[in-house]
């Protein structure tokens, strides 16, 4: 595997650069027009699988030019450790992704990395900053309103994950399987005139099991968050954008960068909101300020 997995990802962004398997350092396009700019208080992204064929980064990186925060947490599987370990991927646009976040870290945002199971590699550099990103195991947030929410990837608390790895590492494959189905049919639905669909997200929302595991997974993250005293959490890991109370506790999930392209957000008066950036891409979804629109979902 590539050293800079071994010991940092991190590295690499202190020093801005990925170069390894070929590809060039360059700089991202300068950023979008003042006015096409949204700007919110704090902004959560997680599960961008960088390093994967299915990482939509193109999106990613509409969304980090578009959008302008004071905080952005990156709720872990931001880098995929687990396929580089199995094949070597990095393409430009994955780069850029990279040097993007590193420039919003320049210019003021706070950046605060929680790495999750995929990216597991940079729990060893906890308390550190690289780059002007700071990796921190978990987080408290305050909102605007006074709400403490718990912000945590959430795969310490998924039973698959720590009782048996090697079912999670095969889920992981065929979930890269039915990725790769996926992108063959939405290229055929594209050339159709359809819009994009998600095979993997239709199958994980029908398969009773499926289901069944999600709801185990909240209940537990809603368990552990009381425990913790906090009005709510914010994590990712499942790839299910969701806002609702679970057992009393505000449970948030920002979602995916390879499934749904959503992300949350927190609005200058602590109002949250789930935002499916594909709606806002396609046209469906009026880009404003204020992000009232039917993409968003308010709490």
């Amino acid at each position: 595997m590539h050293r800079w997995i071994q010991a940092p990802l991190l590295r690499a962004l202190s020093s801005a650069t990925t170069g390894h398997g070929g590809t060039k350092r360059s700089t991202p396009p300068e950023d979008t027009a003042a006015n096409d700019v949204i700007r919110v208080r704090t902004a959560w992204i997680s599960d961008v699988h960088l390093g994967t064929p299915g990482c939509q980064a193109d999106a990613l990186l509409d969304f980090l030019r578009r959008v302008e925060c004071d905080t952005l947490f990156l709720v872990g599987d931001i880098v995929d450790g687990w396929q580089l370990r199995r094949s070597w991927y990095w393409p430009q646009a994955h780069n850029d992704v990279v040097q993007k976040l590193l420039r919003k870290a320049r210019k003021g945002t706070r950046v605060i990395y929680v790495p999750g199971n995929h990216d597991e590699f940079a729990r060893k550099f906890l308390e550190h900053s690289f780059g002007g990103i700071e990796v921190a195991e978990e987080w408290i947030h305050t909102t605007a309103d006074g709400r403490r929410l718990w912000v945590t990837h959430g795969d310490l608390y998924d039973g698959v994950i720590q009782v048996a790895r090697w079912l999670a590492l095969l889920g992981d494959s065929l979930y890269e399987f039915t990725l790769k189905l996926n992108r063959h049919l939405n290229s055929w639905r594209a050339r159709m005139g359809l819009p994009y669909w998600s095979l993997s997200k239709y199958l994980k929302l029908k398969v009773k099991r499926a289901v069944s595991y999600m709801g185990d997974f909240e209940a537990a993250l809603a368990r552990e968050a009381r425990k913790r005293g906090v009005d709510g959490l914010v994590c990712g890991h499942i790839h299910h954008a969701e806002m609702r109370e679970v057992e009393g506790i505000l449970y948030c999930n920002d979602g995916d960068w390879v499934e749904s392209l959503t992300a949350l957000v927190e609005h200058e008066d602590g109002t949250l909101a789930i935002v499916e950036w594909s709606e806002v891409m396609a046209g469906r979804t009026a880009l404003s300020p204020s992000l009232t629109s039917a993409a968003s979902i308010a709490v």
